[in-house]
């Protein structure tokens, strides 16, 4: 059976850390920031741990 390849997307969005939970960004805090209040930005900074069925198939996708 061939190897399989990674996902590009996927690669570039999540990471895994070292004992193998799935981190990825928050998401709406790119732009449109000027009308969003201070707090509500703050919560968009850092990382978030992706669990259950989701982190399963991103590891598929990112194949390991």
């Amino acid at each position: 059976m061939p190897k399989l390849k990674t996902h590009s997307g996927t690669k570039d969005r999540v990471r895994i850390n070292k004992n193998g939970k799935v981190l990825r960004r928050k998401a709406t805090g790119n732009h449109l920031l000027q009308k969003k209040s201070k707090s509500r930005k703050r919560t968009f900074a850092g990382v978030k741990e992706v669990s259950g069925k989701q982190a399963k198939n991103i590891k598929l996708n990112l194949g390991v």
